[in-house]
């Protein structure tokens, strides 16, 4: 893969894109991620994410207008699941034994 490691967004937008399969575009990614998150995010942050994610080689990108409307379909790459993957075993291994404590707020 080219690039580092995905930051967060990325990996939301990837997810998004395994989740919708053969389905996944534009705006079904956008509404995916709100869904799931309730993330109000843009349809320009998620295009402006899936372009950088195509030229790191962790997407592919098809275009198609057979449904009258032109669209780009994006699926991930092997380097993109493998990339996902890694990203999940390294919040696994962060995460592993941690106990996190509010700390009181001053007033």
């Amino acid at each position: 893969m080219r690039g580092d490691h995905l930051g967060e967004f990325e990996q939301i937008v990837m997810l998004a894109v395994a989740r919708l399969n053969d389905d996944a575009y534009g705006m079904k990614i956008r509404q995916e991620i709100e869904s799931r998150t309730g993330r109000v995010v843009s349809l320009g942050a998620v295009y402006a994410t899936l372009d950088r994610l195509a030229d790191k080689g962790v997407l592919r990108v098809r275009h198609d207008d057979s449904a009258g409307r032109p669209r780009w379909f994006f699926t991930l790459t092997p380097a993109g699941v493998t990339a996902l993957e890694t990203a999940r075993e390294i919040q696994t291994q962060m995460w592993a034994g941690l106990s996190l404590r509010r700390s009181k707020s001053r007033p």
